[in-house]
């Protein structure tokens, strides 16, 4: 059962997590998948507003994110992509297209591989899917990651949507130790998604475009876009170098043509 939250969120439990989310705009249903230690609005608030121009936009926070806490499970993609397709059959939503950034774009993998009936189009941004993926020194980087080490906007997005003091270092501990934990996804699982499928990243970011490449070479239905800047810049995500760059529009209405071609 759904119940109202801070407008426009609501809260509906799934597998035992009271989970997040909103609904902006009407149309094909869009869902959008946030990165690691983030919110909706860190990395979708540049976008989101003209996404829900033509479409019904799900955005949610996944456990430990954001709006929705932290049960005390571990984190795996796996159980995301679980948690997002429970959300949406309370929903009453049979097919979407999906949005995933950075962490949310393999948990939009895995929803791909597991729950494939779920997913009409993919998008697949600045998306991890084997572990030599990252620059070089990432996974020693990660081994010794503390909080000190986390972006301020990331910071200062978590305490808006939840003031508890203790959340935002269970969300990091949780994040850190689902990306440790990571394994590398399968050619074969990858190979047998059917979902046409837009990869995009940037051309200087902690994901190497040579593994987004790779990724769309795997997928048998997919087209690839490498754009200028960092981690998130292309979408204009809370630590983009330029809040002002006209990059993000232009992939939003590539990403339009794409989900409406």
């Amino acid at each position: 059962m759904n119940t109202p939250h801070k407008h426009p969120g609501h809260s509906a439990t799934v597998n035992g997590l009271p989970m997040y989310y909103e609904i902006h705009g009407s149309g094909t249903p869009l869902v959008l998948l946030h990165g690691g230690g983030s919110t909706i609005r860190s990395t979708f608030g540049r976008i989101l507003p003209d996404l829900a121009k033509t479409h019904q936009v799900i955005a949610l926070e996944l456990q430990a994110h954001g709006h929705t806490p932290d049960i005390g499970r571990p984190l795996s993609f796996e159980q995301d992509a679980d948690d997002v397709a429970a959300l949406l059959k309370q929903l009453h939503i049979d097919k979407a297209d999906v949005i995933g950034f950075s962490n949310g774009g393999t948990t939009a993998l895995q929803i791909a591989i597991r729950h494939p009936a779920l997913v009409n189009k993919l998008v697949l941004a600045s998306t991890l899917y084997k572990r030599d993926g990252m620059q070089p020194g990432f996974w020693d980087g990660m081994q010794q990651a503390s909080l000190e080490h986390m972006p301020q906007p990331l910071k200062d997005a978590y305490r808006e949507a939840n003031p508890d003091p203790k959340g935002l270092q269970a969300m990091f501990d949780r994040d850190v130790a689902r990306m440790l934990a990571f394994q590398d996804i399968s050619d074969a699982k990858i190979q047998a998604i059917q979902s046409p499928t837009l990869v995009i990243n940037g051309a200087a970011e902690v994901v190497q475009a040579e593994h987004a490449l790779a990724l769309s070479h795997m997928l048998p239905h997919a087209q690839l876009a490498i754009l200028p800047g960092g981690h998130g810049d292309y979408i204009g995500e809370i630590c983009a170098v330029d809040p002002h760059s006209p990059i993000p529009a232009l992939v939003t209405a590539m990403i339009e043509a794409f989900l409406n071609g």
